[in-house]
């Protein structure tokens, strides 16, 4: 079968690899309809690359067509259409019985001290083959894919891989009180998902801030009041200005470390990126590579007794916090890998409806073949011809 596999850093390529099989009688194998490239692979492509070998197989939002299934799982089987969370879940465990499926104890990375396994991202997470290829071995088949409806086009479902339940859980964790306000630092696939969602739940102002013209534009054909960084240097004083002067109430952080525009996330990724692998690892884990000017600025804006959700990825171990300035201003912060599967009940009827809610079907930008899969990664992560979100369609 053909696949996107990592060969080195901004390295991307098409390779012909064996096809899948069942391995566990708990896995299944699907045929990939369409996969799409996430902005924490862009992580991959740029500075994660010390975590990753040469042939691994990217991609952690794919949906398709069951092919075949191992023995013990029955809530699938060949010829339904699915689409698969990226973490990979058990369904029995405390962690899952708990609703925090992104701490399976089953599918937990106890070497490297992480959570759950998740598909087509680095050795930190397992290092199982992803979904941006033909077909895709699924682990934990018996809970973890979602049978969803024939007819609506893959759009419609696609999003509950990652992007939805990602932005769900950030608008949760963001506790949002009933009319108040919310600020989304950044814009891409999570950050609009995160304002449509603020806004369906019954935020009274939603601030959508990032740097990119189309990304502003795109929210605010969905009522978000959008501030362009390019034009504003102090963005807690325009948000101070647009909330009686008090702040709001609750700030998401949808960028985390990509941080495109800043200089010394720049200077960091190309040091790193100069090391040894070793040792690159090591600076990664265990340093500080960010740039937390986005969580310094949400920090800044968010009301005192305000709540800060971090939906963003951060890499680093030693990023320096503003612990007298959270403390002072009596701030709650939330955070961590959302937990897919908590959060579809929610969502599914969002998704299957005659309507769109959400816009799901207005979301992607460009929608390629695998074989474009390079040139995709480029232009995403060059924010190029207006991408915002990249389907690949094997």
């Amino acid at each position: 079968m053909k696949a996107v596999a990592w060969h080195g850093k901004r390295d991307v390529r098409v390779d012909t690899v064996a096809d899948p099989k069942i391995v566990e009688p708990t896995d299944a194998v699907l045929r990939v309809t369409s996969s799409g490239i996430c902005g924490s692979d862009l992580h991959l492509y740029e500075v994660l690359g010390p975590f990753m070998s040469a042939g691994d197989i990217l991609g952690h939002e794919p949906m398709g067509v069951v092919e075949e299934v191992g023995s013990e799982v029955g809530s699938i089987r060949p010829g339904d259409r699915v689409v698969v969370p990226f973490n990979i879940s058990c369904g029995h465990c405390y962690m899952c019985t708990s609703g925090l499926q992104s701490q399976c104890e089953t599918t937990q990375v106890r070497d490297q001290g992480k959570g759950a396994a998740l598909f087509g991202y680095t050795r930190l997470y397992g290092q199982v083959p992803g979904g941006q290829a033909e077909y895709l071995r699924v682990p934990q088949a018996h809970y973890g894919p979602v049978k969803v409806p024939e007819g609506p086009p893959d759009e419609r479902f696609l999003y509950l891989s990652d992007v939805l339940p990602t932005a769900w859980q950030a608008v949760e964790y963001a506790s949002v009180p009933d009319g108040g306000s919310v600020v989304v630092f950044g814009l891409g696939p999570i950050g609009q998902m995160c304002c449509r969602i603020a806004l369906l739940r019954g935020a009274g102002m939603v601030i959508g801030v990032d740097l990119v013209p189309e990304r502003l534009a795109m929210a605010a054909r969905y009522g978000v009041t959008t501030v362009d960084v390019r034009d504003q240097r102090d963005v807690s004083a325009v948000v101070r200005e647009l909330t009686e002067g008090r702040g709001a109430d609750s700030v998401i952080d949808a960028v985390g470390m990509e941080a495109h525009g800043a200089p010394a996330t720049w200077l960091a990724h190309q040091f790193v990126g100069l090391l040894p692998q070793a040792l690159a690892a090591k600076v990664t884990e265990r340093a500080g590579v960010d740039q937390l000017s986005v969580l310094y600025q949400a920090i800044r804006t968010v009301r005192r007794g305000g709540t800060i959700s971090l939906s963003g990825v951060y890499g680093g171990m030693l990023d320096p916090l503003p612990m007298m300035e959270l403390f002072d201003k009596q701030i709650q912060l939330r955070m961590g890998q959302a937990n897919v599967r908590r959060w579809l009940d929610d969502l599914l009827p969002l998704v299957r409806g005659d309507t769109d809610p959400l816009g799901v079907e207005d979301l992607a930008t460009h929608r390629l073949p695998l074989d474009e899969a390079p040139a995709a990664y480029r232009m995403f992560q060059q924010k190029r011809d207006g991408a915002i979100k990249v389907l690949l369609r094997p």
